[in-house]
């Protein structure tokens, strides 16, 4: 299972009751972070999360509602008395920017490491799951996320028996090990069906609608896409300052054949954005004009109910 919070929703400047945008995802004990804009501790703190569990920390790109409460959120984690290594993901300039803003939290009980992307696309594999950094189309360097979890087909028992596989090995082999004892090997396509459907959740701010948004977001459980503006009018203006109103961004998720699309990263301008629901709905069925603080937990297909 995949937890998934929006903690906020804002883009250029937060608004009283509309932090700037930031995700927090929870899977198997680990907590990964997309942006951390001014207000994200404040967020989390009124969703009841907490911020020292965080191992990674992924940057869209480096304009600073996307990145100011960066210090502070590395502040709270050491006063957490947290000692595990974090690491840091992003547009190339990474340790550069991150190093300008510890400048004011110099001293921290625990390392950072730095992972800088500079190629088109990029996948960088976790215990339990792989991020996809894919670029975008902004006015500075600005990548989008996709966090896929994948699943094992289900273990055969009775192939296992058959092959008078030791029991004690068993577990090993359904976690994908290859297990090597005297003269014989086990291998994991031995005891495991069919690979399953895993979870996929894609994640992109701060652009016009190209290609590889599509080909990154196919089939997502979740689509969360920045929605700039969605007043009539307003399709010059996103394209002057390379960002997407809301029926581009349903037109991406139809194209991508997601189930679900959450907007997100609204104008101050855009006051009431749920106001546009229905009629972006007429573009992609299944979207929502997202709050802050919108959760939902993306369970395997079969934990479905």
């Amino acid at each position: 299972m995949l937890d998934v919070c929006l903690l906020g929703t804002g883009g250029m400047m937060p608004l009283p009751h509309r932090w700037l945008t930031s995700l927090l995802m929870r899977y198997n004990g680990s907590c990964i972070l997309i942006d951390c804009g001014e207000g994200t501790q404040i967020a989390m703190r009124e969703k009841g999360w907490s911020a020292k569990p965080i191992d990674v920390i992924c940057f869209t790109h480096y304009h600073a509602d996307h990145i100011s409460g960066l210090p502070g959120m590395l502040l709270t984690m050491g006063n957490a008395e947290r000692t595990e290594p974090v690491k840091m993901i992003g547009p190339k300039g990474l340790r550069r920017v991150v190093e300008a803003l510890r400048v004011i939290a110099p001293e921290l009980p625990f390392t950072i490491e730095f992972h800088e992307i500079t190629a088109p696309e990029e996948e960088i594999a976790f215990d339990g799951y792989r991020l996809k950094a894919f670029r975008v189309q902004h006015n500075v360097t600005c990548y989008g996320y996709s966090m896929e979890i994948d699943r094992a087909g289900r273990f055969d028992a009775e192939a296992a028996k058959s092959l008078n596989i030791p029991v004690k090995y068993w577990s090993r082999l359904q976690k994908g090990e290859i297990i090597t004892k005297e003269d014989k090997t086990y291998t994991p396509d031995m005891v495991l069906g069919p690979e399953r459907k895993g979870i996929k959740l894609t994640y992109c701010t701060d652009t016009r609608p190209v290609r590889s948004i599509v080909d990154n977001a196919l089939c997502s459980d979740l689509f969360i896409c920045e929605g700039m503006y969605a007043e009539e009018g307003m399709e010059e203006k996103a394209k002057e300052h390379k960002h997407m109103t809301f029926y581009e961004a349903a037109d991406l998720a139809k194209r991508a054949d997601v189930k679900e699309m959450w907007l997100t990263h609204y104008s101050p301008s855009l006051t009431h954005p749920k106001e546009y629901e229905e009629k972006v709905r007429e573009y992609f069925k299944n979207t929502y004009v997202a709050r802050d603080g919108r959760t939902v937990t993306l369970k395997f297909e079969d934990q479905t109910g």
